[in-house]
């Protein structure tokens, strides 16, 4: 497929000036209209726009708008006009469900993107799946998504084909995390701690297995609630562990309080953790003691790519408020995904839209393939990108530096 061009998106449209319409009649099988003949299709989002975590959340939510008004200004499928519908979840797994119903409901809906957390997309996944939409996470990395409870013993059975993502799994990234760790880093004894959460449990077993592996020991575990920003009793256990490094699964509303206590209880040592925590708002929290925390992240640094410079000037030239945060590119892609799948199912019915659109867009979705803003975007047999980059992250003058780029050697 052709590598799309990301032509900056006017001042005029960033300002809203430009308001992008389309009309004619509904169709039964999905995308509303307006009256002038053009089709809407309906891309909703799904990502916790209040809350904690509303940080990345709303860098999904912008990205996923700025590829649709991308879309719509370079008239990327004819006679489509693409826009969002963003709906909370909170980083809750019930409103999750909720959302999913609702966009479901939206007959002009034929695809989605998110959620952020894993836990929020295990509730979502079958509803989509029965009603033959696909989703599109740019932020779920636990494992048993596309690969089944079982992948740990290499049976991997995928359990919903409506669902894909565009950032790799903590099957890759706890192991990477370890070996960094172990081989660069030199730490040797790691105390490790979750949140009892899918992703921050799931991340935590694989980088522990993986150190193990390596020849580190285990100096102590420990699970918080992460409903709590009073972890004195766990830094009192880290120190007296005598650990070298802490990893911890979760995300940054705990992680930043978490790493400044372990820090004030005495325990001068990094605080490690995975793309959950790859926010500004970590440092935030986590304070100046922060220095030499490390994260590990899906892909390659976007502001650094090459593909992904001009995705960086038309955000910013978009004007939104919040930044792209971790999962900026990967949202857009994703976004893109969908695009190209309608693309293809149009072309595929003489330009328009097909009776049954949702399943063929999932349908199409398998073999979509483009070099996007993170690289190159495609998904194997399982749904999972083919992109497996990571990046390791430290923490340096109050800002997040990238400290090594690469792939998981298993």
């Amino acid at each position: 497929m052709r590598q799309r061009s990301l032509i900056a998106i006017t001042a005029a449209l960033a300002a809203g000036a430009l308001t992008l319409t389309a009309c004619g009649s509904r169709d039964d099988d999905g995308g509303g209209s307006s009256g002038d003949g053009g089709t809407t299709v309906v891309i909703g989002v799904d990502a916790p726009l209040t809350g904690d975590l509303s940080a990345l959340g709303l860098g999904i939510k912008n990205s996923a708008d700025l590829a649709t008004k991308q879309a719509n200004k370079e008239k990327v499928v004819d006679g489509i006009t693409f826009k969002i519908e963003a709906l909370d979840d909170q980083a809750q797994p019930s409103s999750g469900q909720q959302n999913a119903t609702k966009l479901v409901a939206n007959k002009d809906v034929l695809g989605a993107i998110g959620p952020l957390n894993s836990s929020v997309a295990e509730s979502m996944q079958k509803v989509f799946d029965d009603a033959k939409l696909v989703q599109v996470s740019p932020a779920n990395t636990g494992p048993t998504l596309t690969q089944g409870p079982d992948w740990q013993t290499g049976k991997k059975v995928r359990p919903y084909k409506s669902y894909f993502r565009t950032s790799t799994t903590d099957a890759v990234q706890g192991p990477y995390a370890a070996q960094y760790v172990f081989n660069e880093a030199k730490k040797k004894n790691v105390f490790v701690i979750d949140d009892k959460k899918t992703y921050g449990a799931g991340l935590a077993g694989t980088f522990t297995d993986e150190f193990k592996k390596l020849g580190g020991k285990i100096a102590g575990t420990e699970h918080i609630d992460p409903e709590t920003k009073d972890f004195s009793a766990v830094a009192t256990k880290v120190k007296n562990s005598g650990a070298d490094v802490v990893y911890y699964g979760g995300e940054y509303p705990q992680a930043g309080p978490l790493s400044k206590q372990i820090k004030a209880a005495g325990a001068k040592i990094p605080l490690v953790g995975g793309d959950g925590i790859y926010s500004a708002e970590f440092i935030k929290l986590a304070g100046a003691s922060s220095t030499g925390d490390l994260a590990t992240s899906v892909g390659a640094p976007v502001a650094e790519l090459p593909s992904a410079k001009e995705f960086v000037a038309n955000y910013k030239a978009a004007g939104y408020k919040e930044a792209y945060e971790a999962y900026g590119g990967y949202s857009y892609d994703a976004t893109w995904a969908v695009i190209e799948a309608v693309k293809k199912v149009v072309e595929d019915n003489d330009g328009k839209l097909p009776d049954d659109a949702r399943a063929k867009v999932t349908e199409a979705m398998q073999n979509v393939s483009f070099d996007g803003v993170t690289g190159k975007v495609s998904f194997d047999e399982f749904g999972d990108a083919t992109n497996k980059q990571l990046t390791v992250y430290s923490v340096e003058g109050g800002d997040w530096n990238d400290v090594k780029s690469g792939t998981y050697e298993g």
